[in-house]
């Protein structure tokens, strides 16, 4: 992959001292912003700031997993991908029982904190986009984050949006249907992360059989 380092044709696997400081920076960047997000979302009452929160949480904690297996085998990796993979389609279902939840039972959230935080969270997700940016290409592990974060600036300018629409509509509509399109957005990831992650695992097995195949060095 260019700009990494790799050979052409290789999957860029994460050992890389520059890479493994960019993901410390990103980890941060989450984990600070699900602090800022949820409370933000619990003050407007808002369910497009409490899904995109919770994004962030699980990106903490993925991103940390992605960090812990950078080295280990080709295996080891897919199936951490695969488990982030699994995770963001369980947050998928979560957000959109929620979002289901609060047509029922729901007061019109704050417009105005909708759209600042939001814009706020934009800028940190384009932050790590920027740094994740050269490593785009990589196997499912690393591949992840980028899509993740990707995904998630994507995410923030529907939250600015509904809070705009929020304030033109003065109904919560567009605050639960920006929720739904966060979920649908965080089942796509995971499928495409499952995918890659399913077939990097495969790759590995085939590896392994076709090294025990091989015939031991006379000494």
């Amino acid at each position: 992959m260019a700009g990494c380092g790799c050979s052409q044709g290789v999957r860029f696997d994460g050992v890389s001292r520059r890479y493994r400081q960019v993901l410390l920076a990103v980890i941060a960047i989450n984990a600070s912003m699900f602090l800022v997000e949820m409370t933000s979302g619990m003050m407007a009452q808002s369910m497009a700031l409490k899904a995109d929160a919770l994004d962030f949480l699980g990106d903490s904690l993925t991103y940390a997993l992605s960090l812990a297996v950078i080295g280990m085998s080709l295996r080891v990796r897919a199936t951490a991908a695969l488990v982030k993979g699994i995770s963001l389609a369980i947050m998928a279902v979560v957000v959109l029982g929620a979002s289901l939840w609060r047509v029922l039972v729901a007061a019109q959230p704050d417009e105005v904190v909708m759209s600042s935080i939001g814009l706020l969270a934009f800028v940190a997700n384009v932050a790590s986009v920027l740094l994740l940016l050269r490593y785009r290409d990589g196997d499912s592990n690393v591949r992840s984050v980028w899509l993740c974060s990707r995904n998630d600036a994507i995410g923030n300018l529907g939250v600015i949006g509904a809070g705009l629409l929020v304030g033109l509509t003065g109904t919560r509509w567009p605050d639960l249907a920006v929720a739904a399109i966060l979920a649908g957005l965080f089942l796509t990831s995971a499928v495409g992360i499952i995918r890659q992650a399913r077939t990097e695992r495969r790759e590995a097995a085939t590896d392994a059989r076709v090294a025990d195949r091989r015939p031991v060095a006379a000494e």
